[in-house]
């Protein structure tokens, strides 16, 4: 087995590579300000067991204090550079046990036999609304017996594959939290365009049909449900080599990679 990817919901998942767990974005609330969880059962609590987590960005629905305490003391967590200036609580975290490491693009981090590369990603990294402090938005690509991309939040921007480089699994952002997406971010559309960017082998669609506002069930439903089966077949149009996984909240896979 060389990778195994289990999707939580948005953009939570663990990455199973070389015997270390690598948990994504972790968000295990019910409810989150004005988002609530609307598909999907929360993650059991060994959803929370990991090696080590990576935060892409200092939006909350990435960088979720109350998530991040579950993790187990000792847990490693790569988060962007700045973001203990920017966000007080995770130095109340690293006190409390996780060993925090705050890296930037082209920062590489060995976790167990897997090495983890931090890659730009372009999305606004600023921790609203609590003040000024700026972080960069990442994405990491996680090396083992696969190379795995997770984007976190990202719109496209023109030298994506060279950052990232050869990948065999992407796991890219297709949707949203609210009816409206902007450039900053990737819809199905563009992810697909992504996807013909990247060459990978395979892909899993995450942030999508987790969270919604609360009272705007009937706004715009269509961006809800619609996003994943969207990217499949805009994938298929656009990068007809890659197999798409399309997951439940919950489900696992062991996606094709490069022999």
């Amino acid at each position: 087995m060389a990778v195994e990817i289990t999707w939580w919901g948005h953009a939570t998942a663990t990455v199973a590579d070389s015997g270390v767990r690598v948990l994504t974005d972790p968000l295990f609330a019910r409810r989150l300000a004005h988002l609530r969880r609307r598909l999907g059962e929360l993650p059991p609590p060994e959803a929370a067991a990991a090696d080590v987590a990576l935060v892409s960005h200092l939006h909350a629905d990435h960088l979720h204090l109350r998530s991040l305490a579950q993790l187990a003391p000792g847990t490693r967590l790569l988060v962007p550079r700045g973001a203990q200036r920017a966000v007080p609580g995770l130095r109340r975290l690293a006190a409390g046990g996780l060993r925090v490491t705050e890296v930037a693009p082209g920062d590489e981090v060995a976790v167990g036999a897997v090495e983890i590369r931090a890659v730009r990603a372009a999305h606004d990294g600023r921790r609203r609304p609590y003040g000024p402090h700026r972080s960069p938005a990442l994405g990491y690509v996680v090396r083992g017996e696969a190379r795995t991309y997770f984007a976190g939040d990202t719109g496209l921007f023109e030298d994506m594959a060279y950052e990232v480089g050869p990948c065999d699994v992407a796991l890219l952002p297709v949707g949203g939290w609210g009816p409206y997406l902007g450039p900053s971010h990737l819809d199905a559309r563009r992810a697909a365009q992504a996807l013909a960017l990247l060459r990978p082998v395979s892909a899993v669609p995450v942030h999508y049909g987790t969270y919604w506002p609360i009272g705007m069930d009937a706004v715009r439903p269509h961006e809800f449900h619609a996003p994943g089966e969207e990217f499949v077949r805009n994938a298929a149009r656009l990068a007809p080599g890659v197999a798409v996984h399309r997951l439940g909240h919950g489900e696992s896979v062991r996606p094709e990679v490069a022999r």
